[in-house]
């Protein structure tokens, strides 16, 4: 059996930069144990399926360990596909996920997904994360994942985590922040538990992170970098119960999966 396989860079209108994710159409879905083992052949951050039901998609993703219930990246990258190489008309896409309704829109230069705002809560600081980070943030928050605030963005780009300590935090991920140089804010986030030590640009963090800098920065709009070594680029939005988060993709193959 011959199916289609895309690979996009998420977040960046540059290739080889941004944050790959492989993209799967389906007419059908495929067993589970066989969309792990894809994920896994693919040793991506995310591997996204879909298959379109009506005027809907029905989107799952895995990483190549396990399947996640949300992820931005492989959501703006099966949008950038189902936009460009499936003759979708519409401004809009709708997703039917794990975590809900989720969109996509279409503007003249990005695209933007439109998900559900995760507000944290204050946490004190683990011990688990001082030591895998190996610097102690300023204060800590838990959502989906643990989220560390530091002091400047020259704090996040220094570090060097202890993935097989973060292992023992009990989240999925773990985000680091702090005020950016050139933007409003910068971020890096880490999810060893998933086979992911570092993921280059996590759009599902942003759901997060842009109630969190909105709050404290006064602004609705703001502008952000993940910055991992292949770096990426946000464009954020505040809506209360909800969030848009903007970026670019680009292609970088099309092929085909033989099952």
């Amino acid at each position: 059996m011959k199916l289609p396989i895309y690979q996009v860079d998420a977040f960046t209108s540059e290739l080889f930069s941004g944050n790959p994710a492989a993209v799967c159409p389906l007419k059908e879905w495929l067993s589970d144990k066989t969309m792990q083992k894809i994920a896994a052949e693919n040793n991506l951050a995310e591997t996204a399926f879909f298959v379109p039901k009506g005027e809907i998609f029905e989107l799952r993703w895995f990483t190549p360990k396990v399947e996640v219930d949300l992820c931005g990246h492989a959501t703006l990258a099966t949008a950038h596909v189902i936009f460009n190489y499936l003759k979708y008309k519409q401004s809009q896409i709708e997703f039917s996920t794990k975590s809900g309704e989720l969109y996509v829109s279409r503007t003249k230069d990005r695209l933007i997904l439109n998900f559900p705002a995760t507000k944290p809560a204050k946490i004190d600081i683990p011990k688990d994360l001082i030591a895998g980070l190996n610097l102690r943030p300023l204060e800590a928050y838990k959502s989906r994942d643990i989220m560390a605030v530091f002091e400047k963005e020259a704090d996040i780009l220094a570090l060097n985590p202890d993935f097989e300590i973060l292992k023992k935090l009990d989240c999925l991920g773990i985000m680091v922040t702090a005020p950016g140089t050139d933007s409003d804010f910068v971020s890096r986030f880490f999810a060893p538990r998933v086979g992911v030590n570092e993921d280059p640009v996590t759009g599902s963090a942003h759901t997060t992170l842009i109630p969190f800098w909105a709050k404290r920065l006064g602004k609705d709009k703001l502008h952000a970098f993940q910055v991992s070594e292949r770096r990426g680029e946000i464009f954020c939005e505040y809506l209360g119960e909800r969030v848009n988060i903007g970026g670019h993709a680009v292609t970088f193959f099309i092929g085909e999966m033989m099952l």
